[in-house]
């Protein structure tokens, strides 16, 4: 496959081996990964995760790269050197997983207050891929007219919701699936769940 250059957020919603797990099937097809993680997606690496972040980079390098193909990029909030803050970079797409409800509404309204909230506006300024993964429930009325908002700007809106029609066996299986959805609006070929109508042997 091609080497495709992607840009993923991680933010403080809930469900930060989300993101995780999706950089790492990114990094092993052999993809370029411009990773953003907010302030608050580093806490709940902590909380959820038991992830010592006091040495971001060593950590990064040892729960994302091992030895995966692909090149992993991580910049931080306020660094706009990152190449996929410019229209005129070719980028071919961004996701943010999880998405927190604060985030997903700073896209919605081109606030652009952070390097990640850029990234965003630069994917729908240029007509590119971009999906968000929230994580929340329940949700209110602004935070549903957000994502209206945004999916009919061509926006993908992919509520992190696992499947049980696969028998989920262990937690494991679940994250699978919701990694493998989000691979799917990306276009990126994964082998992590059982797809509807296949059989249970694969």
């Amino acid at each position: 496959m091609t080497q495709q250059k992607w840009a993923v957020g991680i933010t403080g919603a809930s469900g930060a081996i989300y993101g995780i797990r999706l950089v790492q099937e990114l990094l092993r097809a052999g993809h370029v990964v411009h990773l953003m993680i907010t302030e608050a997606g580093w806490q709940v690496f902590r909380d959820e995760l038991d992830f010592e972040t006091s040495d971001r980079e060593a950590l990064l390098r040892e729960q994302l790269q091992q030895d995966f193909p692909g090149e992993l990029h991580y910049w931080g909030m306020r660094d706009f050197n990152c190449p996929a803050a410019s229209g005129s970079y070719r980028c071919d797409g961004m996701i943010v997983v999880p998405c927190s409800m604060g985030t997903l509404s700073g896209i919605a309204h081109g606030a652009s207050g952070n390097l990640l909230e850029r990234v965003a506006d630069v994917m729908l300024k240029e007509g590119r891929r971009l999906v968000l993964v929230p994580r929340e429930t329940p949700l209110n009325a602004i935070q549903l007219e957000n994502m209206l908002k945004l999916s009919r700007l061509g926006v993908k809106i992919l509520p992190a919701m696992p499947g049980f029609y696969q028998k989920p066996q262990t937690m494991d299986d679940l994250i699978h699936f919701v990694v493998g959805k989000a691979l799917d609006a990306l276009d990126v070929p994964h082998a992590l769940f059982r797809r509807w109508g296949e059989p249970e042997s694969l």
